[in-house]
């Protein structure tokens, strides 16, 4: 048995200032931009209690949004999604880039959001 849910709505940023966009974002959607970054590609939006999370990332295609679902077993997930039709685009260290059949990529990161273990699904493996 493993768990997922999805995590975060991550804002995908080509060019500019990270901290601008952040900044533009945080204001538009009325969150908190976090204080202290932990990785400069990053910007984590804080929202109230139960809010989806919304992170800001400067990549280098071009500007879109996507989902990232957490899991405790990446691979057991991967499969999970594999059997509902998704595909896998591209394999990182640390997280999977998969491609819904509709065509929209999204991520299977590990656990990034507080209350992934009160919160996630259980499923069969």
């Amino acid at each position: 048995m493993h768990k997922s849910r999805l995590g975060d709505l991550v804002i995908d940023c080509e060019g500019g200032d990270i901290d601008e966009h952040a900044a533009f974002w945080s204001k538009a959607l009325g969150r908190t931009l976090e204080a202290e970054p932990k990785n400069p590609r990053y910007r984590r939006l804080f929202g109230k209690d139960g809010d989806i999370g919304i992170l800001l990332q400067a990549v280098e295609h071009p500007s879109r949004v996507h989902l990232d679902i957490e899991t405790d077993n990446p691979e057991a997930e991967v499969a999970r999604l594999e059997k509902l039709g998704a595909k896998v685009f591209k394999r990182f260290r640390s997280w999977v880039v998969m491609e819904a059949a509709s065509g929209h990529r999204f991520c299977v990161v590990s656990p990034q959001t507080p209350g992934f273990e009160e919160r996630a699904t259980a499923w069969e493996s």
